[in-house]
């Protein structure tokens, strides 16, 4: 079996508080799992799922066993970077939603435009797009090559 990432998992002092942020950035879905603190996270057309392959993957948001991380503190796990059409405009939106600015909007040769955030709980996120900021898709960039 291949070592492929399957899921992931977000961990919110406040669970609500973390589903009204991602679900405005992203659009992501959130169901409730049974009567756990626990609750799935489909995160749009296109992702992987029980019985079927996809370009992306869902996860779940957990109700966070102790202390929240400190802004300015060590990453104490792993992050997720996610696919977006405009760094730019997610970045800002994230800030608007109550997220504090980590890696403002930066371009990387044959890489992409990124930018990070830390929500309003603490976790630290990333997202991305092939479009750098003057325009180049360095997918299709890299294609032509």
């Amino acid at each position: 079996m291949a070592s492929l990432v399957v899921h992931f998992e977000i961990h919110a002092a406040d669970p609500q508080r973390l589903i009204d942020f991602y679900s405005a950035l992203f659009g992501w879905d959130f169901t409730k799992f049974g009567d756990m603190d626990y609750w799935s996270i489909t995160t749009g057309e296109g992702s992987a799922a029980q019985g079927s392959a996809g370009h992306g993957i869902n996860g779940g948001l957990v109700k966070r066993q102790g202390p929240s991380p400190q802004v300015g503190g060590p990453v104490t796990g792993a992050n997720l970077v996610v696919a977006v059409d405009d760094v730019d405009a997610t970045f800002n939106q994230g800030i608007e939603l109550g997220a504090v600015g980590a890696l403002p909007p930066t371009d990387m040769a044959g890489v992409g435009r990124l930018g990070y955030l830390i929500d309003p709980d603490g976790n630290i996120f990333g997202f991305i797009s092939p479009v750098l900021s003057d325009g180049t898709d360095v997918m299709a960039a890299g294609a032509a090559g």
